[in-house]
């Protein structure tokens, strides 16, 4: 699995070093050469190498205003809290009104928060928004930790608690487990900082129930099988200890468990970490959406 990663890297290096070549010689033309047919697609086909990959740089929100009670405010992402696996966003505006809080949990799942950029946009208009922005894994140093299913439950109370009460909470696709957790245990400590709502938006809680094509495949094969074909290590060209992490090219593990047994002869092998987050995953693609249920579901206490 590592020959692939770094074979892919390898090509992603070369074919970008490629593509700003001919960008650079075509700025350097004339104008009415750079304006022609022939060189115009030339440009538009190094552009198109230059995106042929799995792997991206994270994009910017891009919400530079929102309309709030008539008027268009201007917005400004702001990290609040951090840690080394993730950032806890607000989208701040330059208004006075009053807003409730909604802490909008991204999923972890190959792809960037950013991804939720129009449900950013669209909340921020009658909320105050906040929004977890996890790390690309290949990034974050060994020396940080593991990263299971509990640091992820932990991560969720920790912004819940600096958000503090009220706060609504809403988990999309990957992070409603967890999001669950977090509340359950912040309501079993009796928490002052518990959320006043919970929406959980197309995210298995019972993966029994409707299975689709991707509970299916996860329960086909043996656990042997993932360890063998969804592990790799870090490239080269990255200053990160080499270490294991879910491949650009790969999207089983960076989905919910699908079979509780499988998950304890998982944490059985490796001692206090879960199978779908120890190995972090890399790069910006996978589906959103991963389960049979496309309706919210909603817990007010």
């Amino acid at each position: 699995m590592y020959a692939l990663y770094q074979q892919y890297e390898d090509f992603v290096n070369t074919t970008s070093l490629f593509a700003a070549s001919v960008t650079a010689g075509i700025d350097l033309l004339p104008e009415p050469a750079r304006s022609s047919l022939p060189v115009r697609a030339l440009r538009a086909n190094a552009e198109l190498v230059r995106h042929t990959r799995l792997s991206h740089a994270r994009p910017d929100f891009e919400i530079e205003s929102v309309e709030v009670a008539g008027e268009e405010v201007p917005v400004t992402p702001t990290v609040i809290d951090a840690t080394p696996f993730c950032s806890l966003v607000r989208f701040a505006k330059d208004t006075a009104l009053p807003q409730p809080k909604v802490l909008l949990v991204a999923p972890m799942s190959g792809h960037f928060a950013t991804l939720l950029r129009e449900t950013v946009r669209t909340l921020s208009r009658d909320n105050d928004v906040y929004i977890t922005d996890w790390h690309n894994a290949r990034d974050i140093p060994l020396g940080a930790g593991p990263f299971g299913l509990d640091h992820y439950v932990d991560h969720l109370m920790r912004f819940i608690e600096r958000l503090g009460d009220p706060v609504h909470v809403v988990a999309v696709c990957q992070p409603c487990v967890p999001a669950l957790a977090a509340a359950s245990l912040l309501a079993q400590r009796k928490s002052t900082a518990q959320p006043r709502t919970l929406t959980l938006m197309a995210g298995p809680i019972d993966t029994r129930i409707n299975p689709c094509k991707v509970n299916e495949f996860a329960t086909s094969q043996p656990i042997t099988w993932f360890e063998r074909n969804l592990i790799a290590t870090v490239p080269r060209r990255h200053s990160q200890p080499e270490g294991p992490a879910a491949g650009p090219l790969t999207d089983a593990p960076r989905r919910p468990p699908r079979r509780p047994g499988r998950c304890s002869s998982w944490s059985r092998r490796w001692p206090g970490t879960a199978p779908c987050w120890r190995y972090r995953p890399t790069g910006p693609s996978g589906p959103a959406g991963c389960c049979a249920r496309p309706w919210p579901v909603r817990w007010r206490r």
